[in-house]
Formats: structure tokens, sequence, C-alpha cells
């Protein structure tokens, strides 16, 4: 079912929107996020992956041959440099590692080229935002008194390493090593690790911080690091225990309907709030079971099936079955959106990811059924005659339409829900670690070396 979900998907994208970032598919045109600046073909460089997995042998051909004559970079835009990062070189890697075809490794690289102004800041905690054409960086407005965002410095870590690795150039890895160097220097409130740190000062921003947005990937990068290194990034694996045990202390929670779940804290006080994009704890909690402390791994699995059971409940408590953006435990609700903009859903992977890390994990059938909840509901509510649509509020009786297909609904969410209804050893866990935007990267063995380089 997903592969003819991913064809409705895809076809749809080529015939209304092809070479643009991402379809409208209601009003049947290209839709263009200012995350990528003038790079072009989001769609068409996340979903090569997917295409590849699923066997689309045709389609992939298209895709790469886009890839091969159309992929610029020669572009005077400011891009955001972690979404370039994720979706961009992610999915060229990935490409390349599935395929072997060179045009992906060339281009992985020449983008990571790119990339490396952001990193000119007195600290060298990279800018937000970063003009590909000037070398020009800056942070977003909006962030804590200038600061970069933890989930955005932190989640480069995995296609750096990458692109050390497949270019022979040391660079990559230097810049994201120092970014944990910086990290490990600051003190950290309570053991906790704040969203806005200032690349100029080196100092913490607001003492925000949160395992969903502004925080997320941050925290699974630093496991997946670990995996990714073959075990051997022991920095890796001990800033991640650590954080997860801070976590524990500080965040973890209990409603009084027996839900757990993972409050946001500010300045020392809690918020009782949960995003959907805070739902891939779930799985990042079991993937990491088997690295803990001897005496934790089933609690961090149990861990990871209550936040799985929490989100599941955030999904079944609305009309649509599909979770809205964030939910509260406050004032008498459990799981549910309370306010107008939180009750929306844009296609995200998230609660499915957890679903599909659990079921690889503990092979318990509900996370199958689960998922195939999720499928329905979105061939029922979301499926439109252009493809697939988000929706304004899943707690309404009838669909209103956001009209965009996001690149990552192509990425992750079609991919995980593949996956979860595949056999373990496609793309087994102990080869392959999934970048942030469900690009899987191989685990680097020790004897690797970097037979690469000589292939330049």
């Amino acid at each position: 079912v997903s592969l003819q979900m991913m064809k409705h998907a895809w076809d749809n994208y080529k015939r209304y929107a092809w070479g643009l970032n991402e379809l409208k598919p209601i009003s049947k045109q290209g839709h263009s996020s200012n995350l990528f600046g003038n790079i072009q073909g989001a769609t068409i460089v996340d979903a090569l992956d997917t295409l590849y997995i699923m066997e689309m042998k045709e389609e992939f051909k298209e895709a790469k041959e886009w890839v091969e004559k159309n992929l610029d970079f020669n572009v005077n835009a400011e891009i955001s440099v972690f979404e370039v990062n994720i979706r961009f070189v992610g999915g060229l890697l990935s490409a390349y590692y599935l395929s072997g075809e060179e045009v992906f490794r060339k281009k992985a690289v020449e983008l990571g080229e790119k990339l490396l102004p952001a990193f000119n800041t007195p600290t060298g905690i990279p800018w937000a935002l970063l003009n590909i054409k000037s070398g020009i960086g800056r942070n977003w407005p909006w962030a804590s008194g200038g600061s970069s965002i933890l989930a955005e410095f932190g989640t480069l870590h995995l296609e750096f390493v990458h692109l050390s690795h497949l270019s022979g150039n040391p660079v990559f890895a230097e810049k994201v090593m120092n970014i944990r160097k910086v990290l490990n220097r600051l003190d950290k409130p309570e053991g906790l690790y704040p969203n806005y740190l200032n690349p100029s000062s080196g100092q913490w921003g607001q003492h925000h911080v949160s395992i969903g947005g502004l925080g997320d990937s941050f925290y699974e990068y630093l496991l997946k690091a670990w995996l990714m290194s073959d075990k051997t990034d022991e920095d890796g694996k001990k800033m991640y225990y650590d954080a997860v045990q801070a976590i524990e202390t500080h965040l973890i929670r209990k409603s009084s309907g027996g839900l757990t779940y993972i409050a946001e804290w500010k300045g020392g006080l809690l918020e009782h709030k949960m995003g959907h994009l805070t739902c891939f704890a779930g799985g990042m909690f079991a993937l990491g079971a088997d690295g803990a402390p001897s005496d934790k791994t089933g609690h961090h699995i149990e861990l990871g099936a209550e936040i799985a059971r929490t989100c599941h409940e955030s999904y079944d408590r609305t009309r649509m079955k599909l979770g809205p953006e964030a939910f509260r435990f406050d004032g008498g609700v459990e799981a549910i959106a309370t306010r107008q903009n939180e009750k929306y859903y844009i296609l995200r992977p998230e609660v499915i990811e957890t679903y599909m890390y659990m079921w690889r994990l503990t092979h318990d059938p509900k996370y199958r059924e689960w998922g195939w909840e999720a499928v329905e509901a979105l061939e029922k509510h979301c499926r439109v005659d252009g493809g697939y649509s988000g929706l304004r509020d899943v707690y309404n009786n009838h669909e209103s339409h956001d009209d965009v297909q996001q690149s990552f609904f192509l990425s992750e969410t079609l991919k995980y829900l593949y996956l979860l209804f595949s056999e373990d050893d496609l793309l087994p866990f102990e080869h392959w670690v999934f970048n942030t935007e469900a690009h899987p990267l191989p685990v680097l063995h020790k004897d690797d070396g970097n037979k690469e380089e000589n292939q330049k």
C-alpha cells in the first residue's frame, strides 16, 4: 500500500510540479518554501532513496537524470543550513550509498562545501541561514538573543562525518566535532541543553529546553553518531545517556490518566505540552536501549513503548485519526490540542517512525495495527486527486486541506510505513542509521578506512 501511496504522491508531483520544490496537490502547481532559497527539486532529492528502496526503477532513473542535469547550487539566495543539510545533503548521500551512482557523491560534496562558510563564526557554532553565493550567514530574527538553534547546529553531525569519509577532506568532520567541544565546555542547567546558543559569545540564550522542535534531533544525533561510528564514538554515547538521564528527571511526566509524556522546560517551569515532533523520541529511546547501562535496557524499551502509546492516543482522540501538531496535559485534557493553531497535521512522520522502531525492536503486532490505522486515515482524509495534502484541523468533521505535499511525506512518512510492513532485513539497523529526514547512512566500520579516497 505504501508503494501505491508513493506512486500517487510522486506521479502527481511529476505531473504538476516537476523540478520545483514541492507540490500543491489541490491547486495542482508547484510550491516553493523559502527554506531552500532558490535551490530547486527538494521533493526529487528527498525521495531518491525511497524510490530506490521501493524498487521504482523508472522513477529513480528519471530523478537521477534530473539531478545530473538540473540540480544547481550556484544560486544567489539564503537557505536554511539545517533543512538543506538534512534533505539535500542527506538525500544525496543515501542515494549514493544505495545506488553507487557517482553523480550523487559529487553533488553531496559540492553542496557540503557550499555550506562550510556557515561555520565562520567566533565559536564555530554555525549560522542558521546562509547566502550560498556570498557566504554571508545570520540567525533567525526571532531566535532568543541572536542565537543559533540546538536542533539546527546539532543535526549536521551524521552527514558531515560522511562528507569527510567520501571526500577524504577532514574539514567537514572537524566542523561538527568542534560543536561538541563547545557544548561540552558549557555548564548545562540541571544537565539539560537549552535550545538557544549564541554563536558569537558561546553562551546560552533563554533557558528553554525541548525534545520537540528546536531541540529534538540534537539528541537523536548524539545516539546515532555513536551507532554510526560502530560504537566507537564514546563521547557521543556519554552525551546521549547523560542527556536522557536529565530528560527523565526533569521533563518526563505521567498524566493522571496514566499517559507518559515529555513536557517542555522554560527556565525551570514545565509547560505540559508535547509536540508531534517530540513523538520521534519513542523510537529514539528504544533504539538506544541496547547500549544503555546494563540494568536500564528494559526501562528504555518501556519508555519507548509508553511514548508510542501516548502518541497513538493523540491520534486516536481526534476525528480524523491523525495527530495534531501539539497536544496538552493540563486543565483536565489529555493528549488533546486545545489551541486552534496546534490542531493541524502536515503529513508528519514522527509517530509512524516510532511505530517502525518499536515494531523492529519488539515485534509487538499492535505497532503494525497502529500503522495501518494511520494508513487508512491518510487515504481517507489526506489523499486528494492531485496527491496528498496536510489538514488544518484534525478534530473537524470535514477536511480543510492546507494544499501542500511536504517533501518529507515521500522521504519519511511513506518510507517508515514501507519499512514497518517490510522484513527486518531491509535496511537492517546493524548496518544503517537513518538521518533525521529518514535518509539511511551506512555504519562506518573501523576496517572501512577511507577506501573512497582513492576513487576521487
